[in-house]
């Protein structure tokens, strides 16, 4: 096969500017809600030059999930089984929170791909996802186990960390609605909340 040519700077910055306004997209729409013309327009460009670049709305979507999927699993990754397990999960709980943060978009996309089914991220789900939660389970059992931290279902205390930070970017338009515009930043509150909680919840 011909090797491609590298890419051009106007292309590689064309590229991106296709990924960031089909992430606006389908982080809004979901994936069966976007279309090709809604994310042309977000681009600003033409649907011939969109196809250019991606040959269908399924290639950009894939290709959003792919490096989602990696930053997606990180902060599970950071943890680390040697350290003293309060910081650890307490740590995971504070870089979750951050993601939803730093990454609503991101966030708000992976849970619309999930409610739709998770056609197009199923093997990873049950997988990577699912080899790296089993990991680390037994890793927070093996904690309770010694009395580091308190007796704990390990696998439903990680889909409450999940649960509990998500939360904040995937409901941020209830979250802002509720706090109103003259509150602090809710992610300090919540940073603060659920780090008390955990800690309680988990003591020795």
């Amino acid at each position: 096969m011909k090797p491609s040519h590298p890419r051009t700077r106007i292309q590689r910055r064309n590229r991106e500017t296709i990924l960031e306004a089909a992430l606006d997209v389908f982080s809004q729409q979901g994936f069966r809600g976007a279309t090709l013309d809604q994310i042309a327009r977000k681009a600003g460009l033409s649907k011939p030059n969109l196809l250019y670049y991606f040959p269908s709305k399924e290639a950009m979507h894939e290709t959003l999930l792919a490096g989602l999927l990696d930053t997606w699993l990180a902060p599970l990754r950071a943890l680390d089984p040697e350290g003293e397990p309060l910081d650890e999960i307490l740590g995971y709980v504070h870089r979750k929170l951050l993601m939803s943060r730093d990454f609503p978009r991101e966030s708000r996309l992976f849970a619309n791909e999930i409610l739709q089914g998770a056609e197009r991220i199923r093997p990873t789900l049950e997988g990577e996802l699912k080899s790296l939660v089993d990991e680390t389970a037994a890793v927070i059992a093996g904690w309770a186990r010694a009395g580091r931290i308190a007796p704990v279902d390990p696998y439903h205390l990680i889909f409450s960390i999940w649960a509990l930070t998500q939360h904040y970017a995937d409901f941020d338009v209830q979250v802002q609605a509720v706090l109103g515009e003259d509150k602090e930043d809710p992610f300090e509150g919540a940073d603060r909340h659920l780090a008390m909680l955990f800690r309680r919840l988990l003591a020795p």
